[in-house]
């Protein structure tokens, strides 16, 4: 078994086990704020499949989201009882969500990818991998057509947001997302 598929393993035992390191690691999590740059990867081999790489221009940062419904305020009367629903489910996953503030927060990074690394009650905690637009490193080597891409995480370019709109699964509408198997249709 290569040495990556191992570190997979171990931390998804961890993960389900909730380990002593796994809680000491969600405690210290909580007390930090809701963005916070990392030096490198908690799941590197989870990273590395996304596209990671140790160099320059490359960072990781962990966001903090808060899962669950989101409340309504009560509307005044004269409505219907069945447009008067109080907890509403976000359309947007909380990947997403995780991504667009890491975006936010680092204006002169482009989001790469994104993955799952913790929970804790209703907090989940995703670590993105962003890139540096301006850092000359980047722009020569393989990431040259991800940079290019501005605001990625906002148009569900990244692997999260495409999963929104309807590319990784078939569904009806999805088909105007993918190529069609018609060598005639594409002319």
């Amino acid at each position: 078994m290569s040495m990556y598929k191992q570190m997979k393993q171990t931390f998804i035992s961890e993960y389900k086990g909730r380990s002593d390191i796994y809680k000491a690691r969600i405690i210290k999590w909580n007390t930090e704020s809701t963005i916070t740059r990392v030096e490198k990867p908690t799941n590197i081999a989870r990273a590395r499949e996304l596209g990671y790489k140790a160099k320059e221009g490359v960072i990781v940062a962990r966001v903090k989201v808060n899962g669950g419904s989101k409340k309504r305020k009560k509307n005044a009367g004269g409505r219907k009882p069945s447009k008067s629903g109080r907890y509403f489910t976000m359309v947007k996953s909380l990947q997403k969500i995780a991504e667009e503030r890491a975006s936010r927060k680092f204006s002169n990074f482009e989001v790469l990818n994104s993955y799952f690394v913790g929970a804790a009650g209703s907090k989940k905690f995703y670590e993105v991998i962003l890139l540096e637009r301006d850092n000359p490193t980047i722009i020569n080597s393989d990431y040259k057509n991800v940079v290019k891409q501005r605001g990625r995480a906002f148009r569900g370019l990244t692997s999260a947001g495409r999963k929104h709109r309807g590319i990784s699964r078939k569904r009806y509408g999805s088909h105007k997302f993918r190529p069609s198997k018609n060598k005639y249709m594409n002319t």
